[in-house]
């Protein structure tokens, strides 16, 4: 898939709102963009009700959320979810998730992964919609500081 500029202009603008910088977790435009461009990778922005925005066409309604994957086989990765912050706490993290559950059974996908920061506050929604924990990574994540963090690899059947 390509990028379409519209897409990548409002994954983005979720992304520099909803990233702490002291953890360096936030992707660059290039990054995404880049991601974007490899066959079998998956996004969707929602507005603030969750409604998902065509990533084709110009909206006047503001993003507030994404999701960005990429399948293989029959496995698909969450690479990135992100709420912004004056929308977090209103479910839209489970609406992302409960979208990417639904738009990869329909592409044949049987397994989803992610994997997270240890103290990631998204854990308990993690948990909530049917992801357990599989592996650990210690130290992999390197915050602004220069602190490591574990990566927590988790797996949920679909």
């Amino acid at each position: 898939m390509s990028a379409c500029p519209h897409l990548l202009d409002r994954i983005m603008t979720v992304m520099e709102a909803a990233f702490d910088p002291a953890y360096g977790e936030a992707w660059n435009r290039r990054q995404v963009a880049d991601a974007l461009a490899l066959p079998n990778t998956h996004a969707l922005v929602v507005d603030a009700e969750g409604a998902p925005i065509a990533e084709g066409r110009a909206s006047s309604r503001a993003p507030a959320g994404f999701v960005l994957s990429r399948a293989v086989l029959d496995e698909e990765e969450l690479l990135l979810i992100a709420v912004v912050p004056g929308a977090r706490r209103r479910g839209l993290g489970a609406i992302l998730i409960n979208h990417l559950f639904d738009a990869a059974r329909t592409r044949g996908i049987t397994r989803l992964y992610l994997e997270m920061r240890r103290g990631n506050p998204a854990l308990h929604l993690y948990r909530k919609l049917g992801f357990e924990p599989i592996g650990e990574r210690p130290n992999y994540y390197r915050m602004a500081n220069g602190e490591r963090i574990d990566a927590i690899t988790f797996g949920c059947s679909i």
